[in-house]
C-alpha cells in the first residue's frame, strides 16, 4: 500500500477541498486510527501531506483493520459522523489483526452507513483473488470493490463515490499493509 498511499491521500485532500462545509472526514489506519481531516484540509497539498505524515507515526507498522474500525465505530461511526455516509476504505486487505474482529466491525459499520466503497490497488493485478484474511473478512460488507492502482482507476473511484451514471465499470462485491485510509463522506 505504501506505493499508493501518496496518491490516495492526495485524492482525500481533493475530496476535503471540494467539500465546503466539512462534509468529509479522513482517517488513516495503521496499527492505530488517526484522524487527519484538519491537517489534510490545508491548501498546500505537499504541506498537508507532510503534516499528515508527522501525525500518523505508524505508517510502516502494518495494519490492524478490525481494531481500527472498532475505534472508528465507537468514537465516530455510531455518534453520527458515518450515519448515512459513503465510507471509502483504501486498503490491500493485508491485516495483522483477527479477521473475526474485522468482520464484526465491518458489520457494525455497514448497519450505519449508506454505502461502503473499498479501494484495493492490488485488485488490478492479473489473477488477483481476495485471499488476504482481512480482505476476505471485509468483502461481504462492501458495496463497491474497485481498483486504486492508476490515475484512471482513481477517476473510477471518484465516479463510484459520486454515484455518477457515467462511472466506468462499476464493480460490486468482487472476485475474491500499511496505511489504508478511511474516509467518511456524509450524504446530503
Amino acid at each position: 500500500m505504501e506505493a499508493y498511499a501518496r496518491a490516495l491521500l492526495r485524492l482525500a485532500h481533493a475530496a476535503l477541498a471540494s467539500r465546503s462545509r466539512g462534509g468529509a472526514e479522513v482517517f488513516v489506519l495503521g496499527t492505530r486510527l488517526t484522524r487527519i481531516t484538519r491537517p489534510l484540509s490545508g491548501r498546500d497539498p505537499d504541506a498537508a501531506l507532510a503534516e499528515t505524515g508527522r501525525l500518523a507515526v505508524d505508517w510502516h507498522g502494518g495494519t490492524r483493520l478490525g481494531e481500527g474500525l472498532r475505534e472508528f465505530n465507537d468514537r465516530w461511526g455510531n455518534r453520527g459522523m458515518a450515519r448515512g455516509a459513503t465510507v471509502v476504505i483504501c486498503s490491500d486487505g493485508w491485516d495483522r489483526g483477527d479477521p473475526g474482529v474485522l468482520s464484526t466491525e465491518m458489520g457494525r459499520l455497514k448497519r450505519v452507513v449508506h454505502r461502503v466503497v473499498w479501494v484495493n490497488p492490488l485488485r488490478a493485478s492479473p489473477g488477483y483473488q481476495p485471499l488476504a484474511r482481512g480482505m476476505a473478512a471485509a468483502l461481504p460488507f462492501v458495496d463497491d470493490f474497485v481498483d486504486g492502482h492508476s490515475l484512471a482507476s482513481l477517476e473510477e473511484v471518484v465516479a463510484v463515490i459520486s454515484g455518477s451514471s457515467e462511472a466506468p465499470t462499476r464493480r460490486r462485491g468482487g472476485e475474491g499493509a500499511p496505511l489504508p485510509a478511511v474516509t467518511a463522506l456524509r450524504s446530503r
